[in-house]
């Protein structure tokens, strides 16, 4: 398997989309809540965190299972923002990913489902925008906002 390193135009290319998301995502979000089963932003007191739809099988606007999403964040906490999110059903964690959400991340992507835990159905989910400082602070992982949301069968 060959490495190949980033190009400064990927690079450039990369950031570029990723602004253009950014500003889009509040249009986009507009109207969007708990009903229908997801959506919505939620800050703290480090940053925001909205639900993308990136694969929406069904077309209905809301993550379902197998579906895959991302999501848009704003902080000043970090430069290099992670999410992580869980999902469960009855009480039951079935779904923990997470992923670094900046432009030089290999996978910014969410398929929800993809776990032997999860083999179908309804879950409750939430995703954490998180500062990871491995360095400054031994290891530590600090949330900076939440969301929650429901995914449909």
């Amino acid at each position: 398997m060959k490495i190949r390193k980033p190009t400064l135009r990927g690079a450039a290319l990369a950031g570029a989309m990723l602004a253009l998301s950014l500003a889009l995502v509040p249009a986009a979000l507009a109207g969007k809540g708990k009903p229908g089963g997801g959506g919505g932003t939620s800050g703290g007191t480090g940053g925001t965190i909205a639900l993308v739809m990136v694969k929406d099988a069904n077309g209905n606007g809301s993550p379902n299972y197998m579906d895959t999403v991302t999501f848009a964040v704003s902080t000043s906490a970090t430069t290099m923002p992670y999410v992580t999110v869980y999902c469960y059903q009855g009480g039951t964690l079935v779904y923990k990913q997470s992923s670094g959400i900046f432009y030089t991340s290999l996978n910014q992507n969410f398929v929800l489902g993809q776990t032997d835990a999860w083999q179908g159905g309804a879950a409750d989910c939430t995703a954490y925008l998180q500062n990871w400082d491995s360095y400054a602070k031994h290891n530590t992982v600090t949330n900076l906002a939440s969301m929650t949301f429901s995914v449909g069968s």
